[in-house]
């Protein structure tokens, strides 16, 4: 099993990876399928289903579709030209399309929210057609956007999870028992595994580099985020606060008098600020998705900011920690919010946070599987409602209380020799199983929780 930590983090835009950067990758993938098709194609259309539905408004999801289908990716997005194409689109009631031509779509009768109709394979599905000049469908595709950032088709989905066709890696562990086993064996660290990994499947200089990227889109989100105040859009109103928190914080520093426990507000305020720049559009990365988007570089920032010889150059051995978690979690159970609540993106995200943190603070492979098996833990069982289908309330502050949860769960196991009673793997069953059993109004579709005994409007 080989999930690159670039699949883990990917630069993308908010406000979310399943129900944004998911169907603008779909809808780029269906492109290349038409462009390979020996018809001529005149209309396009697209039906949402599921969790794409009911919360896809607030999710962005109808403008990313139809971006998606104008070739627009998220890795390259380009806000202010996504803006005019939009506007054009509305107006012409066509798309334009790169080596394809203007293609027939009106937004209001060819963009289907479908309430009534899921499809089995997964809570986020949509459905990309093409038509001919009468009108009728003659290409079809089904894509389930599964968490992230990743898309399947209906038959790469049916193929099972382990899809990777690559050639062999190293060190090929599908579980955190053989992650240890093979750590043991090869005397080597989880990061320098995962660093085997990636090279044999890269090259070092390419891996160097894309972590460098990484991180600086990661920081100069929260730096955005923390100098940015304003009102988020989408019709709650909710004010930014990570600027007026951390102006606060940066005039209390120095003074003898403050307590311990504001460290925690400086570990909070870093994740608040991220989550407010995906809530607002803004370019960041899945780690491992936009909803949970500021757990892992708030962690990163505390620990650099704040931790006594924590050095820059070991942010690609806190990364390489984090995305072995990540990979174990979302290979073994899921990190899709629509599939398995809230445990699965802000649960996961501080796993693999309290991971990457115990490994720059010296922790022995044994202790950073117990680092992520604690903030996994206790996040089993949170559910994902946000309030009028946004990316805001309460998944913001969850975020940062993420964080201070990851930041604790690496300082307990540091404290201990990595010996400990609930295995990692047996935690990331318990999620999968809480995600299957939990109600399907919990489960991102804004049905249950939060989003139903909030005022929303």
């Amino acid at each position: 099993m080989f999930l690159s930590v670039f699949d883990m983090f990917k630069v993308g835009v908010g406000p979310s990876s399943s129900h944004t950067m998911g169907p603008m990758v779909a809808g780029a993938r269906f492109l290349d399928r038409i462009r390979a098709a020996p018809f001529g194609v005149t209309g396009l259309r697209a039906s949402l289903h599921g969790s794409l539905a009911f919360t896809g408004v607030g999710h962005a999801t109808d403008r990313a579709t139809i971006l998606g289908l104008a070739g627009f990716r998220p890795d390259t997005y380009d806000g202010e030209k996504a803006e005019a194409v939009l506007a054009a689109i509305h107006r012409t009631k066509t798309i334009p399309v790169d080596d394809l031509g203007d293609l027939r779509f009106a937004p209001d009768r060819d963009l289907i929210f479908d309430y009534d109709t899921p499809l089995p394979g997964h809570a986020n599905a949509m459905v990309l057609m093409a038509t001919d000049a009468q009108g009728d469908v003659i290409l079809r595709e089904v894509y389930y956007s599964v968490g992230g950032g990743f898309v399947l088709t209906e038959a790469e989905l049916a193929a099972g999870r382990d899809t990777d066709d690559g050639p062999p890696v190293p060190h090929p562990f599908r579980s955190a028992a053989q992650m240890l086993e093979m750590a043991q064996t090869s005397g080597k660290t989880i990061a320098a595994m995962k660093r085997s990994n990636e090279i044999s499947r890269g090259s070092r200089d390419a891996l160097a580099k894309g972590i460098a990227r990484t991180w600086e889109v990661m920081n100069a989100c929260i730096d955005r985020g923390l100098t940015t105040d304003g009102i988020l859009p989408g019709g709650l109103k909710v004010r930014r606060r990570a600027k007026g928190i951390h102006d606060a914080l940066q005039a209390e520093r120095g003074m003898n008098l403050s307590a311990p426990h504001v460290i925690n507000d400086w570990i909070s305020v870093y994740a608040l600020a991220v989550n407010e720049e995906n809530a607002a559009g803004g370019q960041v990365v899945t780690a491992p998705t936009n909803g949970a988007a500021g757990v892992v570089p708030a962690v990163i920032r505390y620990w650099l900011d704040h931790v006594p010889g924590a050095t820059p150059a070991r942010i690609e051995e806190f990364l390489l920690t984090a995305a072995a978690i990540g990979g174990l979690v979302k290979y073994n159970a899921s990190i899709s919010g629509a599939e398995a609540g809230c445990q699965a993106e802000v649960g996961s995200a501080a796993a693999m946070a309290a991971a990457g943190l115990c490994a720059v603070m010296g922790g022995t492979p044994e202790q950073i599987e117990n680092a992520a098996e604690i903030a996994l833990e206790h996040h089993l069982g949170m559910t994902c409602d946000p309030v009028k289908g946004l990316v805001q309330v309460p998944c913001i502050e969850r975020n940062g209380l993420g964080a201070i949860k990851a930041v604790s769960a690496a300082s307990l196991a540091l404290r201990g020799d990595g010996q400990h009673f609930v295995p990692l793997d047996a935690c990331i069953e318990t999620m999968r199983q809480t995600g299957r059993d939990m109600h399907e109004h919990y489960k991102e579709t804004s049905l249950g929780g939060l989003a139903v005994n909030v005022p929303n409007c």
